[in-house]
Parts: C-alpha cells; sequence; structure tokens
C-alpha cells in the first residue's frame, strides 16, 4: 500500500482567464512581422513567474540558432464560409470544414439556421451554384453535397472564414493566409505562421536556419471550446496531416547535428507528435494533448495566444510544463496565465491576428 494520490483531475474552469475584447486584434499587424514576440524560457521559470523577454517577431532570428529547424504547417486555408439563399427566399450560411470519408464525395459543415433546413433541402450561392443539405454528422454538423468540384465552389462564391471574435472585415483576404501556403484543405489558418515575411524566411535561412513543411488541415475543433467538466472528458474531431519524406529527413538531420526542431504553431505540433506516436507519414489525427504529455518530436514551439478553456491552450500548458523539471500541470498553468497577464499589461495584442509567443 501506498500513501501516494492520485493526481487530481484538472478540471476545464482551470483554464479560464479573463481578456477585455480591446486585447483581440481585429487586424493583422502591418508589415506581418512586425507583431510582437514574447519569449517564454521554460528552464528558467519557476511556478506562477515565467522568465520572459519582449521581442518584435522580425527579431525572431536572434532567439535561434543553426542548425535549429521551422517546422511550419502549410496547408491553405480555403474561402469556406458560403453564404446562401433557401428556397424559401431565407438567407443561410454554410462553413465547409472538410471531405467526408465515406467516399460519398460529400463534405462535412455548419449550416446556419440548422433546424430550419431540412435534409435534402437546397441552398443557392451568390455564383448560382447549389448546395444539397444532407443528415446530421454529430457536433452540430451536415453532410453537405455539391453539384460540381467543391474548391472551384468555394472559390466563386465563398469567403474566408475568419473567426467570430473578429469584427471587422476589412483586411485583405491573403492576410488570413501563410505567405507559403501550398494545399488548400484548412478551415482556419495555422495562425502562428501569419507573422512570416518572404524577407524574413530568407534571412534566417541566410543564417542558417532551416525550415520544412508538414499539413494539417484545421478543422472543427478551431471552433469549439472544451467540453465538460474535466479536461479528460473532450474529444477533439479528426484532421488529416501529412509528413512529406523531405520533412521527416530534414528533422533526422537537424537533431543529429544538435539542432531544436521549432514548430510554428500547434498544428505542427500535432502532426511531429502523431507521426512520432505512430510513425505514420499520413493519416488522420485526433491526438489531443493535455498536461502531462511526453513530447517526443518537438524542441520549441511558436505560438500566437489562444482562447480561455481551449484544447490549444491545453497543449501550450502542456509543452510548458514539459520544460520545466518537476512542475506538474497546475504550476506550468500558472506560469503560462503569469505570462498571458503579462502580455497583457504590455499591450500584445490576443488570437488570430495577434501577437505571437516563442516558448523554448
Amino acid at each position: 500500500m501506498t500513501d501516494t494520490q492520485p493526481p487530481a483531475r484538472l478540471r476545464v474552469d482551470d483554464f479560464d482567464y479573463r481578456l477585455p475584447p480591446s486585447a483581440i486584434a481585429q487586424v493583422p499587424a502591418e508589415p506581418r512581422d512586425a507583431a510582437r514576440l514574447l519569449v517564454l524560457d521554460r528552464a528558467a521559470s519557476r511556478p506562477g513567474k515565467p522568465a520572459l523577454t519582449h521581442r518584435v517577431f522580425a527579431e525572431l532570428g536572434t532567439e535561434l540558432r543553426p542548425p535549429d529547424l521551422l517546422v511550419v504547417n502549410d496547408s491553405r486555408v480555403i474561402p469556406a464560409r458560403l453564404a446562401a439563399r433557401r428556397d424559401t427566399g431565407g438567407e443561410a450560411e454554410v462553413l465547409v470544414l472538410r471531405a467526408m470519408e465515406d467516399g460519398s464525395g460529400r463534405w462535412e459543415g455548419l449550416v446556419r439556421p440548422s433546424r430550419r433546413i431540412a435534409v435534402g433541402d437546397r441552398l443557392r450561392l451568390r455564383s448560382g451554384d447549389v448546395l444539397e443539405v444532407g443528415e446530421r454528422l454529430g457536433q452540430g454538423t451536415r453532410a453537405i453535397r455539391f453539384y460540381r468540384e467543391p474548391l472551384a465552389v468555394m472559390a466563386a462564391a465563398g469567403e474566408m472564414p475568419l473567426p467570430p471574435y473578429i469584427k471587422r472585415r476589412d483586411a485583405a483576404a491573403d492576410r488570413y493566409q501563410t505567405v507559403y501556403a501550398r494545399p488548400p484543405g484548412s478551415a482556419a489558418a495555422p495562425t502562428a505562421g501569419l507573422h512570416f515575411t518572404p524577407r524574413l524566411l530568407q534571412s534566417l535561412e541566410l543564417s542558417g536556419i532551416r525550415r520544412t513543411a508538414v499539413t494539417l488541415h484545421v478543422g472543427l475543433d478551431t471552433f469549439r471550446p472544451l467540453e465538460g467538466e474535466f479536461v479528460d472528458e473532450h474529444r477533439i474531431h479528426r484532421e488529416w496531416y501529412e509528413v512529406p519524406l523531405a520533412a521527416s529527413r530534414a528533422v533526422g538531420r537537424a537533431r543529429r547535428a544538435g539542432g531544436r526542431v521549432v514548430a510554428v504553431g500547434t498544428t505542427s505540433v500535432r502532426v511531429l507528435e502523431t507521426a512520432a506516436l505512430r510513425r505514420g507519414a499520413t493519416g488522420w489525427s485526433n491526438l489531443y494533448i493535455s498536461p502531462p504529455f511526453a513530447f517526443r518530436a518537438v524542441d520549441a514551439l511558436i505560438t500566437n495566444f489562444h482562447l480561455p478553456r481551449s484544447s490549444l491552450l491545453l497543449l501550450v500548458t502542456a509543452f510548458v510544463q514539459a520544460g520545466m523539471p518537476g512542475a506538474d500541470a497546475h504550476a506550468a498553468r500558472d506560469t503560462l496565465l503569469a505570462a498571458y497577464r503579462a502580455a497583457l499589461e504590455a499591450g500584445y495584442r490576443f488570437f488570430s491576428f495577434g501577437d505571437a509567443m516563442l516558448i523554448r
């Protein structure tokens, strides 16, 4: 017998914090790399007392060293928000999320007003295209049938799916897209990458900092808060990922040379850690990272400031804990939220169009 008690279950309420609406960025920084960068040194931090340095994102190179490797998510955001009209004349909206896995050619999406739209109802888009709404799939989603190539329909009629907390819509569409985006498929941007400019990437390359790309098509969970009373009750949606052979080889070279694998964004973390766990280069990931978590692939993380009570905040907490020897999940949470408070006091901007953190 032992007197050691199992660790207390983490509560969702433990990962809440107050954020004034004025701190939510409504427009991106101009230029992109003019965003601020808060550097958190995990090893030098103490519970509730983060070791912080304030920089500008353009100065990222001062925090990296050869042979460090940047791993970015190159998924391209699709214009997935579709304004539509019902046969009755009422307005509707569809947020397209991903292709369904059943081979039917249909897609999964969020439809509003879902209660008023029956199975088989058709919606007309401004392009003249028609969508057919199918059965309910769970978690609030519906099946969607296109009558011509879906990406072509979205290109003709869609808008960029900006998060609901961004009230302004005057930013150019390409500002919600990374400069290195390639394969289309995301319903939301991998926002940590929005801060890079071609000039900054070239400067990092010239200084010996290499870059490689993986893919994760960002889906439904970007829009969903944590469910349940306890952290371990939450489940996340599956998202398609790919680790090309070139990326796998680049990670191996950096490791052998003593470099750090620096994930650009939580999506890159999930790709790398999924591949490390499964030893699979492609597939569907539903990896839910919460503290404690044994990171196998990532040494440093570039990320934005995340929503309260979100799975992304849990992932970042787990990463902070992994770099603070002896710290439990509550100590890591206290440290991260103290860093968030310091950022708020210093005027940092939060969420998708906001400033960034480097956690090393």
